[in-house]
């Protein structure tokens, strides 16, 4: 306050108007940055919430498989972080909303490849988080029947090409499915409530196609001469306690989703 008091009667005599609208402009210029650093901090602590679901994902993989295999999937969630970053900050990132601001319906976004034109790091981070909680949404499926390499291009591939299409149809301002576009689809768009769609949705699908593409367990639904067997083999899990959903995915998944829309 007296910095701007102290600025302004510098430039301008006291009893004028444009001593008091400078006044106006030096608080409205604080309150201004005050804000910006409060949405700043609120869209990192948001997306920190978020990417904290693949400590749940880890703690639910590494709880349903067999011991043999728990380190092997907890690396694997470890991918979905470096594979995910350098994915989505090369190309990712570009499609899903590179070109916000240049209107029109487009099918992906054509801007901000390796982010350099600019583009806001938290919010970055922010969207960052979705797609590595897409990408860790699949690892139980692949559970124990794929390799390291695999699994490494499936996350680039993911959080590179697939979700970036999904995310712009509905997120971008330029989506064809968006609700925030110009012109939405049948006057309103598609409402997604906190990535139900563009999170979810495709990790199911894209779970459901590994499913079919890896098909049934090994030994768990045939014998070893490959007859089906009359009740499947039951696989032990490493911990049962790691499994308890309440404990870990649900609640960070609920907190995420409070503090996120």
């Amino acid at each position: 306050m007296a910095s701007i008091y102290e600025n302004c009667l510098a430039e301008y005599d006291s009893s004028t108007t444009e001593f008091v609208q400078c006044i106006s402009d030096g608080h409205e210029r604080n309150l201004s940055s005050l804000a910006s650093g409060v949405d700043t901090f609120y869209l990192i602590f948001a997306g920190a919430l978020v990417y904290f679901m693949q400590a749940g994902f880890a703690m639910l993989c590494a709880g349903s498989i067999r011991t043999k295999n728990v380190m092997n999937v907890l690396l694997w969630n470890l991918l979905d972080s470096c594979g995910g970053a350098i994915g989505f900050w090369s190309i990712g990132y570009a499609f899903a909303y590179g070109g916000d601001d240049m209107g029109g319906k487009t099918f992906i976004g054509h801007a901000n490849f390796f982010l350099m034109d600019g583009a806001d790091m938290e919010d970055w981070f922010f969207q960052f988080a979705f797609a590595c909680a897409l990408s860790s949404i699949v690892a139980g499926t692949v559970a124990e029947r794929s390799k390291m390499q695999a699994y490494l291009c499936y996350s680039l591939f993911l959080t590179g090409f697939v979700y970036p299409v999904v995310a712009h149809a509905f997120w971008s301002t330029n989506g064809w499915l968006s609700n925030s576009a110009s012109n939405p689809l049948w006057g309103s768009g598609v409402i997604d409530l906190a990535g139900s769609g563009p999170v979810h949705m495709t990790g199911g699908v894209t779970a459901l196609v590994m499913a079919l593409v890896l098909g049934p367990r090994i030994g768990r639904f045939h014998d070893s001469d490959g007859n089906l067997l009359d009740v499947p083999r039951e696989f032990p899990p490493h911990s049962v306690a790691l499994q308890v959903r309440p404990c870990q995915a649900t609640v960070l998944k609920l907190l995420a989703i409070y503090f996120s829309i």
